[in-house]
């Protein structure tokens, strides 16, 4: 087996057609977009509920007369003082009915990020191993992600659940070992036997991890349940070991120097950066590299051939074509970008209403949140977080399009509030409208393209669209967003070097 082949194989697929690959790693990153319907739904019904039973108007009047300030840390009594005060806000605000209904959000988010996490990934790890195999990669993740989701689900159980039986041993051996030294009068020589134990039980679980990273390959390429999969993983490891310790290195690697790059950049308050490489760079190469391996060793890997032109040129060709989608787009769908801007204007009156008691109690200040400005990093944080956005709100669409109108929703209602509660209208309006020009209607395209999916997703789902089809909208979205990428990185420039200065000059 060769490991350069593989490597080669891995690499060449992702530069040749990634239009094929990356959408369904965007579907990944938009999980959490579509798992948080549920917590938005339930803080809704709870404002509505105590809007309905008067509390909110008796929240407000005691928010009125209350101190809001946090006392001093430091001083017990005054911090006994301060909780004191705010006890009856509280006392009105949690309730058993908002109680119940945070409790259900945080339940479906729970149980919606593990499914659609072990879907996505089904879909992944598919849509790799078509593209490896010489299929088109879409339609084989369309397959993966219906087909072996479930699979992927039982896998994830099993491996949290041997972690947590290995803990629970771990603990248990430690407590009898030191109790019983205790009881022989040393106690100390138990307590030195705990951090040995830790770090065994650490081992474990690297171990555990590493059974189970190529486990989800198996079970997509040799069509197998959950306890097969880890046999034939256990055979393509003591096969191929030189080739999985490969794995294993470069993926501690670059998630470690990843997260290194990632601290460095927090420091100047770039934080969303990472996370976009993670989902379109990283985990797409990963993934394509422990699936050519063991695609390799079932000899069924198809060499994509070389790329046959420059990463330049390619990245030329594919602006355009973005930018050529993304125009199409918008001409094709104007009665979905009326809806979308209604959507986001009903949110932004709700916002801007619901603020209303808390002016003059709550505040919000641009000027504030522009302190300490440095206009190279946050560019790029501006653009690294909006395209983060347009590219989860529109894939998560695929979700019967809830989750994009609710998204849409509720940056309506943030911005209606933060707009209401701002202390300089008049300079927060001219911070905005440089940029905005160009961001809002980038976010509006996002948003219709979620809606698109939406549909189109719901004729799948109902059997009135073919595969194909639906892999040629994913693929579509794609080059939409990338089209949605350019108008964003212009305006992140202009937020970040002439927004924050420009208006000055005239007060």
């Amino acid at each position: 087996m060769s490991l350069s082949t593989a490597v080669t194989a891995a690499l060449a697929t992702l530069r040749r057609r990634p239009a094929d690959l990356v959408p369904f790693y965007v579907l990944g990153a938009a999980v959490p977009a579509i798992a948080r319907v549920g917590p938005f739904l339930a803080v809704a019904l709870a404002y509505v509920y105590l809007e309905v039973t008067g509390r909110l108007e008796e929240i407000t009047a005691q928010l009125a007369i209350l101190d809001l300030e946090a006392p001093d840390p430091e001083s017990e009594e005054a911090v006994e003082e301060w909780l004191a005060e705010v006890e009856p806000v509280f006392e009105l605000a949690v309730t058993p009915t908002t109680v119940a209904l945070f409790a259900l959000g945080a339940l479906t988010l729970v149980v919606g990020l593990i499914v659609l996490y072990a879907v996505a990934s089904a879909g992944q790890i598919g849509t790799c191993a078509g593209r490896l195999e010489g299929d088109r990669g879409l339609t084989a993740g369309i397959v993966g992600a219906r087909q072996y989701w479930l699979t992927f689900l039982g896998l994830y159980v099993f491996e949290i659940a041997l972690w947590i039986g290995t803990g629970l041993a771990v603990a248990i051996t430690v407590a009898v070992f030191v109790g019983a030294t205790a009881a022989a009068g040393a106690g100390a020589v138990g307590l030195l036997v705990a951090l040995p134990a830790v770090l065994a039980w650490i081992a474990l679980v690297a171990v555990i991890r590493a059974i189970f990273a190529f486990a989800p390959v198996a079970v997509v390429v040799d069509d197998v349940g959950v306890f097969t999969s880890l046999s034939r993983t256990g055979g393509f490891i003591r096969a191929n070991p030189v080739g999985a310790g490969f794995y294993y290195a470069i993926s501690i690697g670059s998630l470690v120097a990843l997260s290194t790059v990632s601290g460095v950049l927090a420091l100047v308050d770039v934080t969303m950066l990472g996370s976009l490489v993670t989902a379109l760079l990283l985990f797409p190469v990963l993934d394509l590299v422990k699936t050519a391996l063991f695609t390799q060793y079932r000899e069924r890997l198809v060499s994509p051939g070389s790329v046959d032109r420059s990463l330049r040129a390619q990245c030329t060709a594919g602006l355009r074509r973005g930018w050529a989608e993304m125009g199409g787009f918008v001409r094709e769908t104007p009665g979905i970008h009326a809806g979308v801007v209604a959507v986001t204007l009903v949110g932004f009156w709700m916002g801007w209403a619901a603020s209303g008691p808390f002016v003059g109690l709550l505040e919000t200040s641009i000027a504030a949140r522009l302190e300490g400005h440095m206009p190279l990093a946050a560019t790029v944080e501006f653009f690294a977080n909006n395209w983060m956005v347009a590219l989860t709100t529109a894939y998560a669409g695929v979700a019967l399009a809830v989750p994009a109108l609710a998204s849409l929703w509720f940056n309506g209602v943030f911005f209606g509030i933060y707009a209401r509660l701002e202390v300089a209208p008049t300079e927060l309006a001219a911070f905005v409208i440089p940029h905005g020009i160009l961001e809002i209607p980038a976010i509006f395209v996002a948003g219709a393209l979620g809606v698109h999916l939406g549909v189109v997703g719901w004729r799948a789902l109902r059997g009135r669209l073919e595969r194909a089809a639906f892999a040629d909208a994913l693929e579509r979205a794609f080059w939409v967003l990338v089209g949605v990428g350019i108008l964003l990185a212009a305006a992140a420039v202009i937020e970040g070097f002439v927004s924050p200065y420009y208006y000055k000059l005239f007060l």
